[in-house]
C-alpha cells in the first residue's frame, strides 16, 4: 500500500542518463534543481497517498463517531470500573469518560500513531534504502544530482505526506466534534495533531536515515519499528511501577502524550524533544549516505 507501480525514468535528470547508458550523449544534460525530486517522488506515490488518506480519514471518522453512543450511554465508564486500575493507568484509560479522555486515548493516543506508523516507516525505508536494493534509484544517482540533494528532497517527501495524514485527521475531528457537539477546542486539537506528527516523524527519520546509512530496508524497518515499539512500552509501564519516571523520561511516547495535550496543551520540552529526535538522525546519516558504496 506504500507505493504503486513506478516508472523507470527519474525526475528531469532521466533523459541525460537515459542516453547515455543507451551510448548517445545528451548536448545539454540537465542539473535537477529546487524541490523536482520532491515532486517526482510525491507523483510516484500518489496512488498510495490517496490510499492512506481515505483509510486515515474513515478509521478516524468511524472511532470519534463512537462517542455519543458509548459516551453518553455511560458505557465506557461502566468498563473502566470493571478493570484494574494499573491496567486503566497503563492503556491511558482513566479519562476516557471524557470526549477530550476518550479522543486522547483511541484516535491520538492508539489508532492514528498506529496508523500513521505504519505508512510513516514503510514509506520512509523504501524511498532511499528500498530503491537501492531494487535499483530503481540508480539512474537518479548517476545523474548530475548530488548525493545530499537527493537525501534531502526524499527525506522532504516523507515530511510533507506525514504531515499531509496528520492533517486530515484533524480536519475530521474536528468537523466530527462540531457536527457531534463535543467539549472539545479546535486548538487542543490541533497541538495534540502536532504532537502526533511529531511523534511519528521521530521514528520515520530514524527508519529512513538508518535505510540511508546501510542502504538495507529491512535494517530501517527493523530501527524504526523496533524503536517504536519499545517507546510504547515504556509509556504504558511507567505508571505500573513505583520509579517508573525514569520511563516516561526516555520515552516518545510520553514526551507527546505525558501532558494531556487534549486538556492542557502540547508540552513544550516534549515537542522540543521529538523534533530533536527526528533530525539529529536524519542529519547525521546523511553524512554516510553521501560518502558509502551505493548498491546501484
Amino acid at each position: 500500500m506504500v507505493s504503486d507501480a513506478t516508472t523507470s525514468r527519474s525526475p528531469d535528470v532521466a533523459p541525460a542518463a537515459t542516453a547515455a547508458a543507451a551510448g548517445g550523449s545528451d548536448p545539454t544534460p540537465r542539473r535537477a534543481g529546487g524541490i523536482t525530486v520532491l515532486r517526482w517522488v510525491l507523483r510516484q506515490h500518489r496512488r498510495a497517498l490517496i490510499g492512506w488518506t481515505v483509510a486515515v480519514a474513515v478509521v478516524c471518522g468511524i472511532y470519534v463517531s463512537f462517542w455519543p453512543a458509548m459516551g453518553d450511554a455511560g458505557e465506557l465508564d461502566a468498563l473502566i470500573e470493571g478493570m484494574p486500575e494499573g491496567l486503566v493507568a497503563a492503556m491511558g484509560y482513566d479519562a476516557i469518560g471524557t470526549p477530550a479522555g476518550y479522543l486522547e486515548s483511541t484516535v491520538f493516543g492508539l489508532l492514528g500513531p498506529i496508523l500513521l506508523l505504519v505508512f510513516g516507516l514503510t514509506f520512509a525505508a523504501k524511498l532511499v534504502a528500498g530503491e537501492e536494493e531494487d535499483g530503481t534509484l540508480e539512474l537518479e544517482l548517476s545523474s548530475p544530482v548530488a548525493r545530499g540533494s537527493v537525501y534531502l528532497q526524499r527525506y522532504l517527501a516523507v515530511v510533507v505526506a506525514l504531515l499531509w495524514l496528520c492533517l486530515v485527521v484533524a480536519l475530521v475531528t474536528v468537523g466530527l466534534i462540531a457536527a457531534l457537539d463535543m467539549e472539545v477546542g479546535t486548538p487542543e486539537v490541533l497541538a495534540t495533531t502536532l504532537g502526533m506528527y511529531l511523534l511519528v516523524l521521530a521514528f520515520a527519520s530514524l527508519a529512513f536515515a538508518a535505510g540511508a546509512a546501510t542502504g538495507r530496508k529491512a535494517i530501517a524497518l527493523a530501527v524504526g519499528a523496533g524503536l517504536a515499539v519499545l517507546s510504547y512500552i515504556a509509556n504504558a509501564l511507567a505508571p505500573l511501577l513505583d520509579d517508573g519516571q525514569w520511563l516516561e523520561a526516555i520515552s516518545p511516547f510520553a514526551w507527546y502524550l505525558a501532558s494531556e495535550p487534549l486538556v492542557d496543551g502540547l508540552s513544550v520540552p516534549g515537542a522540543l524533544g521529538l523534533v530533536a529526535w527526528a533530525l539529529v538522525p536524519a542529519g547525521l546519516a546523511i553524512v554516510r549516505f553521501d560518502r558509502r558504496d551505493l548498491g546501484v
